[in-house]
C-alpha cells in the first residue's frame, strides 16, 4: 500500500512539507504499540533520513522504543556522527547491529532462482539474513527510513535493500554483492530491475511478508545553487513505493553525457568518506563517464583506511584493486576471498578495468600505500592548490591553464555515463 508520495523533477520540499507527508502517512496507518526505526548510518547523511527519523520520534514518542543504523558492514556511528545526524533524539534508544552475529536466517533463495537471474554467473542459494531484533523484537510497526539513487551493487539504493544488506549478515551480504559484480556493474547502475532486487524481492515476497515493515524513500538532487533540494518522498510497504521513488531518481540523479569525459575531479566529504570501501563511489558512479586513457582525480581529505572493517581492509591491501578476470581468478585461488565475497566485489567495483587511470590524492594514507592497491598517488595540497576548488562549479570546468575538467562535489548523489556507454551497457 502506498501511504504518501509526492515527488517531481522541480520539487522542493520544505522540512515543514517533509514532516506533514510523513505524518499523514503515520496517520493512516493507524495507533502502534512498538516501533522499531531502521535508518541508514552516517554514510548516507544526506538522505534526510536522520531528519526522518526525528520527526518519528516527536510523532511516537515512548512507543518508538529502538533505532537501529543499518550498518551492514560498515563500522558502528560513533556519538558525534548520532548527534550530527539524528539531532534531538535520544542516544539511549540507538542498538549496533552486529552484522556477524545477532543474525536470523528467515529462508533461502533457491541456487537455480539466483543463478536464473544472473544468467549462469554465479550459482549458489542466498540466505535472507537480518537483524534478530526484526523478528524477536515484537514491532509492530518497523520503519525503514532512506534515499534511492544509483547504486553500484543494487542498480538503485534503498528499499529492501536497507533490510536484507543493511541489518542482513555475513553471508547473506557477501553473496549479494559478489552477485551484482559477476553480472556487471555497469549493466546495472540506475536500472531498478536488477539480478540482486530480484534476489531481494524474492526475499520479501516468500519470507519477509509477516514483518510489519513500511519503506519511508526520499529522492534528492542538485539545484541550480548547488545545494541537494529534497525532491520526493514516497511511503509505503510494497515495491509501488520504490519504484516511484526510483523512476524519479533516474531523473533526477543520471547525468547522460554525449562525449566520454577526458579529466573527471571528484572531492569527498572528509566527515563521510574515510575509506575507499566508500570513497570509491567516485569510480562506480563516473567510470560509464570516462573516456578510455582519461584520468579520474580523487581529492580525499578523510581518507585514511581501506575498508570499513578491519578484515575487508587487510584484503583490500592484500590483493589491491585489479581487473574483474584477475579478481575472479584470486577468488578461485584463493579461500580468504572465497570467504568473504563482499570484498572481492568490492575489488571489481574499485577498478577502472585499465580502460583509465585513478589518482588518488589522501589526507592520511602515504604514497606507498596508495601505490600498493594499484592507484596513482598525488600529494593533495598541491592538487587543491592546482584546482581551486572555491573557483568549480559541478559539471564543466575550463582551468588557467585552458584544461577542461569535469567536477562533481559529491560522487554518492549521482551517476554518470556517456551516451555510448549506456547505450552498450544495455
Amino acid at each position: 500500500m502506498l501511504y504518501f508520495e509526492r515527488g517531481s523533477e522541480n520539487d522542493d520540499m520544505t522540512p515543514r512539507d517533509l514532516q506533514n507527508g510523513l505524518n499523514e502517512a503515520l496517520d493512516k496507518m493507524g495507533n502502534k504499540k512498538k516501533v522499531l526505526a531502521l535508518p541508514p548510518d552516517f554514510t548516507r547523511y544526506h538522505s534526510r533520513a536522520g531528519e526522518i527519523t526525528a520527526y518519528l520520534h516527536q510523532y511516537y514518542g515512548d512507543i518508538l522504543t529502538d533505532i537501529l543504523p543499518a550498518l551492514g558492514t560498515h563500522s558502528p556511528m560513533t556519538d558525534k556522527e548520532i548527534d550530527k545526524m539524528f539531532p534531538g533524539v535520544p542516544r539511549s534508544l540507538f542498538r549496533v547491529h552486529k552484522w556477524r552475529t545477532d543474525i536470523v536466517t528467515l529462508g533461502e533463495v533457491p541456487a537455480e532462482f539466483v543463478s536464473k537471474v544472473s544468467e549462469n554467473r554465479v550459482d549458489y542459494p542466498w540466505p535472507a539474513q537480518v537483524n534478530k531484533m526484526l523478528v524477536e523484537g515484537g514491532y509492530d510497526l518497523i520503519i525503514s527510513p532512506g534515499q534511492v539513487v544509483p547504486h553500484e551493487v543494487v542498480g538503485m539504493a534503498n528499499y529492501n535493500k536497507n533490510v536484507f544488506v543493511g541489518t542482513g549478515g555475513s553471508e547473506g551480504i557477501n553473496k549479494s554483492h559478489f552477485l551484482g559484480a559477476a553480472y556487471g556493474m555497469e549493466r546495472m547502475m540506475g536500472r531498478a530491475e536488477t539480478p540482486v532486487r530480484k534476489v531481494l524481492n524474492y526475499a520479501s515476497d516468500n519470507f519477509a511478508s509477516h514483518l510489519p515493515i513500511v519503506y519511508v524513500l526520499t529522492v534528492l538532487g542538485t539545484g541550480d545553487d548547488g545545494k541537494l533540494k529534497l525532491r520526493g518522498l514516497f511511503v509505503g510497504d510494497d515495491q509501488e513505493c520504490y519504484n516511484k521513488a526510483a523512476e524519479l531518481s533516474l531523473k533526477v540523479n543520471f547525468t547522460m553525457l554525449e562525449k566520454p569525459l577526458q579529466k573527471v575531479l571528484v572531492y569527498l566529504d572528509p566527515d563521510e568518506f574515510k575509506s575507499t570501501w566508500l570513497g570509491n563511489k567516485s569510480i562506480y558512479r563516473t567510470r560509464m563517464a570516462i573516456a578510455d586513457g582519461g584520468e579520474l582525480i580523487v581529492l580525499a581529505p578523510g581518507l585514511k583506511q581501506f575498508g570499513e572493517d578491519s578484515e575487508i581492509d587487510t584484503l583490500i591491501r592484500k590483493y589491491g584493486y585489479l581487473t574483474t578476470p584477475e579478481i575472479l581468478k584470486l577468488v578461485d585461488e584463493n579461500e580468504d576471498l572465497r570467504n568473504n565475497l563482499s570484498a572481492a566485489a568490492h575489488l571489481i567495483h574499485g577498478s577502472s578495468e585499465n580502460r583509465f587511470k585513478v589518482t588518488y590524492c589522501p589526507g592520511h594514507l602515504s604514497r606507498e600505500e596508495i601505490l600498493s592497491v594499484n592507484y596513482s598517488y598525488e600529494d593533495l595540497d598541491a592538487m587543491k592548490t592546482k584546482y581551486n576548488l572555491h573557483s568549480l562549479k559541478n559539471g564543466f570546468n575550463l582551468t588557467s591553464e585552458g584544461e577542461e575538467v569535469f567536477y562533481i562535489s559529491n560522487p554518492a548523489q549521482g551517476l554518470w555515463s556517456s551516451r555510448d556507454r549506456f547505450e552498450t551497457s544495455n
